[in-house]
Order: C-alpha cells, then structure tokens, then sequence
C-alpha cells in the first residue's frame, strides 16, 4: 500500500529567479504539509533524462519550452505532467502561477484527469539504410539548414506522392502541435483530442501550397530533391536530425503519447480564447424559454 511519503512530486523549472525561487518554496512548504515528498530539478535543461523515473508527476515551472523539455521525461518514465505558466502565452500551461495553491491541492488529493496527446515517430532514411530516428509532441519540421535559397521537397502519404514545393521547410505537427510553429506557418488550431497529423509547407512557392490534415494512421514521408542546400529535422525545435543529401523522412503517429493533467472540466474552447485573447464581446449564447443563457464562457483554462 502507498503511503503519502511514498508519493514524489519532480519539479522542474527553466531557470531558478527569485520569483521562481518563491514559487519552488511554496510548491515545497505545501507538498511537506502533505506528506509528499519534492524531487527539484532547478534547470530543466541539464536535467538527467531519467530524472522522472520513480515519481508520480512531472510540475513544470515556466513557458511551453520548458514544458517541451518536461515532457521529454515524463515520457521516458511515463508519468503525467502538468505545466504552470510563468512565460507570456505558455500554451501548453494547464494553471497559472497565481493558482499554484489550488493547483498542488488538487495534485495531492489527485483531483485531476489524465489525457494522452499524440506524439511523432520520425526516421531518417538514406536509401535503404536507416540512420537516425526521434519523436517530437508538437511537430517535425524539415528546413534548410543554412537558413538560405529554397529547398526542395516532395511530399508523399501513404506511399502516394502529394505534392512537390520549393520552399523554406515542411511541418508535419500533431494537434497539440497545430497552436505552434504549425499556427505560425499558416495552419489551423486543432483541437488536442482530435487523432489527426497536419502537414503545413513554409514559405512555398507552389500553386498548391495549403495546409493538409491526414488520417492519424498515414505514413508522412519528405524527399529531399536536388543538392544545392542541405536539409535538417528538427524535433520541436529542441532536437535536431542530420537528412543526408537526398535523404527520406518518413513520419508517424508515435507509439508513445505523452500524458498530460487536466484539472476542471473547462473546453479547449476556453483555453483558446485566453491565451489567445481572442474578440468574443457581442456573443449572446444561446437562449433558453426566458430568455437566460444557456452556456456561457467559464473562467477557468479548459482543454
């Protein structure tokens, strides 16, 4: 049977400020009352990748990148993780700093959902030999690796070709992924519990060059053409894959999701609309027989 002081909380944060600092107290002083004991990881990015192994929850203090890092090790131990935003947008933040309190709370007494997010398997193929592989949560982008001239991709899905572009890059994002580097390259929002994979071309000079949304079983693959530029992948922008000349890049739906916390039963919705401050004055809802709305925008960060 588990007691209190078997449970470990890991906390990791991007970097120790002293407003961080009395953030890490607060967490500290509270998991203490409750008889659970906190791992700290004070830079997340020179966290061991096992770091999470043996804990209950991953806590991330800090901004969506931050959190790409923490999910790194949440996924290895497979373990939840929740993000506590302390950056601007922080989307991928479940609470704010300013709830910590309620956050921990509910953390402790396990008042919370866990919802597994589609990840990406990527390999990097030259010729018939495999020569690297990854994962990615939010997305895979192929780009020039001297940031110069255009490459030259085509694009195939399950074994048909699509499409060939001329382009700066190629993203292939899951719908955790769509509010990223995909929303900024022109994509749409997805919402994270729609099982699909987006594929949104950067920059690109073709006649069709519009994003596409492909089942959640098709294979993505991305063929280097020609061999003025070199290509490269990189894994949510943190991690990064050598394409050789002419290489393949095939892309899946990944084997392993990562799970994150949801606290509250507040939609997707919601969540848009905050960390987007999106225009909704003027929405009346819809009414009931006496004219009172029926369902109205919550306070709470939904999704």
């Amino acid at each position: 049977m588990t007691t209190a002081r078997d449970r470990t909380f890991l906390v990791v944060v991007h970097t120790l400020r002293s407003d961080v600092d009395r953030t890490v107290d607060d967490i500290r002083r509270r998991l203490d009352a409750a008889g659970v004991r906190m791992k700290l990881e004070s830079d997340v990015r020179e966290a061991p990748d096992d770091a999470a192994v043996g804990c209950e929850v991953v806590v991330v203090l800090g901004g969506d990148g931050g959190f790409l890092r923490g999910a790194e090790l949440a996924r290895r131990a497979d373990v939840p993780i929740i993000g506590i935003n302390l950056g601007h947008v922080g989307f991928l933040a479940e609470s704010e700093v300013d709830t910590v309190p309620e956050t921990i709370d509910d953390l402790v007494h396990r008042r919370y959902t866990v919802h597994p997010r589609m990840t990406l398997d990527v390999e990097i193929h030259d010729g018939d030999r495999l020569v690297s592989q990854g994962w990615a949560l939010n997305e895979v982008s192929v780009e020039n690796r001297s940031r110069q001239g255009l490459l030259e991709l085509v694009t195939e899905v399950d074994g048909r070709p699509v499409s060939r572009f001329a382009c700066d890059g190629l993203l292939v994002a899951t719908p955790t992924g769509s509010t990223a580097y995909a929303f900024s390259a022109g994509g749409p929002v997805m919402w994270p519990d729609l099982e699909a994979l987006l594929i949104v071309p950067s920059n690109a000079h073709a006649l069709f060059a519009r994003p596409m949304v492909t089942s959640p079983r098709s294979v993505i693959a991305i063929e280097v053409e020609g061999s003025r530029h070199e290509a490269i992948a990189f894994c949510d922008g943190r991690r990064t894959l050598e394409v050789p000349e002419r290489g393949r890049i095939e892309i899946r739906r990944g084997v392993e999701p990562v799970r994150f916390i949801k606290l509250g039963a507040g939609p997707f919705t919601d969540r848009l609309v905050t960390k987007f401050q999106l225009p909704i004055s003027g929405w009346r809802g819809r009414r009931d027989g006496d004219g009172g709305t029926v369902a109205g925008t919550s306070t709470g960060i939904g999704g």
